[in-house]
């Protein structure tokens, strides 16, 4: 579901966030995917790394939470981070590329925060040469490898790959796990938003399900937990 706002196709821009993001409208184009995943992500981080950062809709999202955030996206694809180059412009903002692949790329490198909307989708290879059908248990193990001790990883995952997540999650010794719902038009969550914080021994939370169309988080711009705070004090 792309959440892009006043586009048409011979538009060369649209906007996230009630405009406090500028895409390019470019051979992928983020979902409200990238919306809410940003709005999940801890706010208290200094280094990030979004693995797979495609034409980086995510990122740019995630320095309206977090201005100050150094962010380095990593992509397989040379023309997913041409565009993403020319959104970072776009919003005149800094992150630091890499043309790599999550899933081979060597570093000691680890960061604060890692966060990635993942290929967990099946079917047809994507014309943008990006990762398609990937092994999302094996994915998130490279993940979390490049998250620091006391650091986190987030993600947003379809329900039907939940429970691959999670095993890898709690075989990877990530603790505070917490679970978010997004409801659409069906009466079963149609993806997951899963926060985990790594070295920590704290149980796993599941929050009660939001819609994903909640406007407070895609124009408003609140952050997740800036909105579910609001409802407790309803």
């Amino acid at each position: 579901m792309n959440y892009d706002i006043g586009m048409s196709e011979k538009q060369a821009n649209f906007t996230l966030l009630n405009g406090r993001v500028i895409m390019s409208n470019s051979i992928y184009n983020p979902t409200s995917d990238a919306v809410w995943l940003a709005a999940f992500a801890p706010t208290n981080v200094k280094t990030v790394l979004d693995a797979g950062i495609g034409t980086g809709g995510i990122s740019l999202c995630l320095l309206t939470h977090c201005p100050d955030a150094e962010i380095t996206g990593i992509d397989i694809a040379p023309e997913m981070l041409e565009a993403c180059k020319k959104n970072i412009d776009l919003n005149n903002k800094n992150i630091n590329l890499i043309n790599a692949d999550i899933l081979t790329w060597s570093t000691p490198e680890t960061f604060d925060l890692v966060i990635t909307n993942p290929p967990y989708f099946n079917g047809t290879p994507a014309k943008h040469n990006a990762h398609h059908n990937a092994d999302i248990q094996l994915w998130t193990k490279r993940c979390v490898a490049r998250v620091k001790p006391n650091g986190y990883f987030c993600t947003i995952v379809d329900a039907l790959v939940l429970d691959k997540v999670i095993s890898v999650l709690c075989d990877k010794h990530m603790g505070n796990i917490q679970i978010l719902p997004l409801f659409g038009a069906k009466n079963t969550a149609e993806r997951v938003l899963i926060r985990a914080k790594k070295a920590v021994k704290t149980g796993t939370t599941v929050f009660q399900g939001i819609s994903m169309n909640t406007d407070e988080i895609l124009r408003s711009g609140l952050t997740i937990d800036m909105f579910l705070a609001t409802l407790r004090k309803l």
